[in-house]
């Protein structure tokens, strides 16, 4: 065993899941986290293709399958709920509009944060406040006061990163904005949903409500448009005012979801973005997840990256026997190919949605090819890392298919 001490900020996924795959590779592993706690909730995220494979692997297929949403399905619908086009769980191998692997983020972080609290030292409350590093390691000042030194660490705390904003720049240097913005939140469930997604769709605009494990709740969900969205992701009254504006004038259920929306405790509005570096470290220092290569909710597959990059980022650093150059040039020659594909499906998605220009020539089409689609969700070989040291015993072979949907 290394030995090797890693920091990662963030706990939310992309964190704990590394921290799993550094601590069976030998890495003593601290996570710092700025909430105080996990944050419970959030919106539904999937897991489709090659990440399906690291969680087998992991050996959480069962704890994640069983705090699975058990969402049917997704129905799209006019003005007044005629269905117009239907959606199945089991579409596509399971790896369709709605994967048969949907959790809410804040039950998957739960699954991996239990998992590994036993031998991961977890501080909530707290983040890096300042950072030096050397050509031996790197010292770390969090901002309770507490001064430490790690081998490495690991950027995992999402789209606005505090660590890539500290090493790497600027996050207008990174970010890329498409266009749209999503919001979601808790409400009563008193729209008799029966397990399946509704969506209503009008140009440029979105509403929509989908069933949660809790069947006295359900999520809403919205987009709009906002190409000039400038507005701080943290001051939430401003976030509310802005949706209800957006949303004025929206039909069907819309004014019955927003009517909860003062009452709403984990609501969240956010830019639909995207993350582009050239480069996803520096030195001592790396980047993981939405961190480093945010392919935007359009995509479907931020967590699978992060699920997937994470098994990558621990393995090569561990093949590499912890020298980070060669660790995380590995890594990245590994994922970049699966990071494009995936955010060349995100940016189709939002200009799918872009309400046209009435006095423009018709664009093409979003190519929605197979084999895009393809790469996107199994485009990325997982080494098995046989040679290399594992804390736990090997996965059991995988389910079938027919088992698994």
């Amino acid at each position: 065993m290394s030995g090797t001490k890693v920091l990662v900020a963030g706990a939310s996924i992309a964190g704990p899941a590394l921290a799993h795959w550094l601590r069976r590779r030998g890495a003593e592993v601290t996570v710092v986290e700025r909430a105080p706690g996990l944050r419970p909730g959030g919106q539904a995220v999937d897991a489709r293709g090659v990440a399906k494979e690291v969680i087998r692997r992991m050996g959480l297929d069962a704890e994640v399958r069983a705090a699975r949403t058990e969402t049917a399905g997704a129905y799209t619908v006019d003005v007044d709920g005629k269905v117009l086009e239907t959606f199945r769980a089991d579409d596509h191998d399971g790896d369709g509009y709605i994967s048969e692997i949907e959790i809410l983020r804040g039950d998957l972080s739960r699954v991996l944060h239990d998992d590994t609290r036993d031998e991961v030292e977890y501080i909530f409350g707290d983040r890096i406040a300042e950072l030096t590093q050397d050509a031996d390691g790197v010292d770390v000042v969090l901002e309770g006061g507490e001064r430490r030194r790690f081998d490495l660490v690991i950027g995992a705390d999402g789209l606005h990163s505090g660590l890539r904003a500290m090493v790497f720049g600027p996050h207008e240097r990174f970010v890329r904005h498409l266009g749209h913005a999503l919001a979601f939140y808790t409400v009563p469930n008193e729209f008799e949903l029966d397990g399946w997604l509704i969506d209503y769709q009008t140009s440029g605009r979105s509403a929509g409500l989908r069933p949660i494990r809790d069947a006295t709740q359900a999520m809403a969900l919205f987009s709009f448009v906002a190409p000039d969205l400038d507005i701080d992701y943290r001051d939430i009254a401003a976030q509310k005012r802005l949706l209800r504006a957006r949303m004025d004038g929206m039909g069907w259920l819309t004014p019955r979801i927003l009517a909860h929306l003062d009452d709403a405790p984990d609501f969240y509005l956010d830019q639909v973005a995207q993350v582009v570096m050239d480069r996803w470290s520096s030195g001592r220092v790396g980047l993981l997840g939405d961190a480093a290569f945010s392919s935007s909710p359009y995509s479907g597959q931020g967590t699978g990256l992060a699920l997937v990059g994470a098994y990558i980022l621990a393995g090569e650093l561990a093949a590499a026997d912890w020298d980070p150059e060669a660790g995380f040039a590995a890594y990245e020659q590994r994922m970049r190919p699966f990071v494009e594909a995936n955010q060349e499906i995100g940016r189709l998605h939002a200009r799918s949605r872009d309400i046209p220009d009435p006095n423009a020539e018709p664009g093409p089409e979003p190519d929605w090819d197979f084999d895009l689609i393809d790469r996107a969700l199994n485009g990325i070989e997982l080494p098995d890392y046989a040679e290399l040291p594992d804390s736990r015993p090997a996965a059991e072979p995988p389910i079938t298919s027919s088992a698994s949907n």
